[in-house]
């Protein structure tokens, strides 16, 4: 089993915190999709043999495909690739962009699963990430989708998010809280099936990294933010979700099928400027350029880079996605796929955070606590071999 994933790199507007390839547009180049879909072509002989379980379209901003540039892309796929007749089919989008033609348009094409950036149900929030969408906006494309037949939903929202801007003393976040408190709330009363939350992370050229940096934005204290983050653990678990990964929660036999293929290490096809490619031996990234990716596929040629995995960056692989997981590390394959050395050091390298409580075993498996999750950049970079 494996997995594709079309990387679309435009959106209508830049969010502040985003740091995802993507350059802001207003009509959509048909040079790009022509570009996309060349790509497949090129590339058809990546997952041979292989029957694909998932399909992803991420980006950027999905949601601004015209209908006919996702059945083009869609058509491509099914085409060249053995698609098992459950797969599952994941397009992102915007709420603003949802509307009754469009989500009629992707629930016939066969996509049976929707990732809505919503990022919170807060005006003031919205407009401070400079997002297009309004809190009212949020709600009802969740009920239209609901409508229109979709039954495997997913959200996003972002906690950890500033007070205020433009201020040059640091903000009152009493109201922090209680406002992601409430997040979560309508949230559960929406019924989703899926929600993946994130704490805000200042990242490369970014908007609020810049007005961070100038002291115009400041950011909930860590007691604050672990305090919101318990808050999501606690709120999950009482309204039926599993904590199956860091950041994401979902109700029972919902967990996002794609995403979980990357966390257990297996083979994936991307598509598009920035996307990455894994087939267990080595690992492929696109150019992170729309214009240059356009030009080479114009000539025939797929325009990325690659790097062949040493043992050494398949241990410090594994051990990073599994333990993002609720499945943890299995230490019986760690002494089997790497040896007694590396086992042995795994062991004493993880005792402190043993004691700490950061880190459980059970099973012979490691698994982060709620705690170790908090830190969990931290205790996976201690982990590694150099």
């Amino acid at each position: 089993m494996a997995g594709i994933y079309v990387h679309i790199p435009f959106c209508r507007q830049k969010c502040y915190y985003c740091d995802f390839h993507s350059n802001p547009v207003k009509t959509y180049p048909e040079s790009m999709i022509a570009s996309i879909i060349k790509e497949f072509e090129l590339r058809s002989e990546y997952l041979a043999g292989e029957t694909i379980e998932t399909i992803y379209f991420g980006g950027g901003t999905p949601s601004l495909l015209l209908p006919g540039h996702l059945s083009s892309i869609l058509d491509k796929i099914h085409s060249q690739f053995n698609v098992s007749p459950n797969s599952e089919i994941t397009i992102e989008a915007n709420p603003d962009d949802l509307d009754i033609e469009l989500l009629n348009f992707i629930y016939k094409s066969g996509i049976n699963r929707l990732s809505i950036g919503i990022q919170s149900f807060f005006d003031d929030d919205l407009k401070l990430m400079n997002r297009r969408h309004d809190a009212k906006q949020a709600v009802e494309c969740v009920l239209r989708s609901q409508e229109t037949g979709f039954n495997n939903i997913s959200i996003d929202l972002i906690y950890g998010l500033p007070a205020s801007v433009d201020s040059h003393e640091h903000p009152p976040n009493q109201s922090m809280a209680e406002k992601w408190r409430q997040n979560l709330e309508t949230a559960f009363d929406l019924n989703i099936q899926h929600l993946s939350a994130y704490h805000l992370s200042l990242e490369g050229n970014t908007v609020f990294r810049f007005l961070t940096q100038k002291n115009k934005l400041f950011l909930p204290t860590e007691e604050e933010s672990y305090n919101q983050f318990i808050t999501l653990v606690e709120e999950t678990e009482k309204n039926g979700f599993v904590h199956y990964e860091l950041s994401n929660f979902a109700k029972e036999n919902y967990q996002s099928r794609h995403n979980s293929n990357y966390w257990t290490g297996k083979k994936y096809l991307g598509i598009g400027p920035s996307a990455h490619s894994f087939n267990e031996i080595s690992r492929q990234w696109n150019i992170s350029d729309n214009q240059k990716y356009i030009d080479a596929l114009t000539q025939g040629i797929v325009p990325y880079k690659a790097e062949t995995l040493s043992e050494k960056d398949k241990y410090n692989e594994y051990l990073m996605i599994s333990l993002r997981t609720s499945h943890g590390v299995n230490l019986s394959y760690i002494k089997s796929a790497f040896g007694d050395i590396i086992h042995s050091d795994l062991q004493r390298s993880i005792k402190g955070y043993l004691q700490s409580g950061h880190i459980v075993l059970m099973d012979n498996r490691l698994v982060l606590s709620v705690q170790g999750m908090f830190i969990s950049d931290k205790i996976i970079s201690d982990l590694f071999i150099d």
